[in-house]
């Protein structure tokens, strides 16, 4: 089994910076990308930012310049730094991964999700 536990969600005021954390465990085999989704009040849940093994990454327009992901992936771990935080960035943020737990066989798992609310 793999397991995506996501941390460092909270209550900051706007302008302010969080950095959220998630570290996938388990019968991992390879991770081929880390990512973070997010879901507001009465929204879809959209991409917020991904990243790949090797680097690559890719950005909602709405969070350029102001969100940077990255990875460890000697821990298997991604983060989130998020800078410069809106009250319309309040959401669920949730981790996803895609991961081989044998090779060549990919799924796509997800985390319980962490509450950001960005408030005066």
């Amino acid at each position: 089994q793999v397991q995506l536990v996501e941390s460092g969600g909270g209550l900051v005021q706007p302008g302010g910076s969080l950095r959220l954390s998630c570290a996938a465990s388990g019968s991992i085999f390879s991770i081929v990308a880390m990512g973070w989704y997010r879901q507001g009040p009465g929204k879809q849940r959209e991409l917020v930012a991904g990243i790949t093994s090797g680097g690559s990454t890719n950005y909602a327009e709405s969070v350029k310049g102001r969100f940077t992901i990255s990875r460890d992936n000697a821990k298997n771990t991604v983060y989130l730094q998020m800078n410069s935080l809106k009250p319309e960035d309040t959401a669920v943020y949730y981790c996803n991964s895609r991961i081989a737990t044998i090779p060549s066989h990919y799924y796509d798992y997800w985390g319980r999700g962490t509450q950001v609310t960005v408030s005066s």
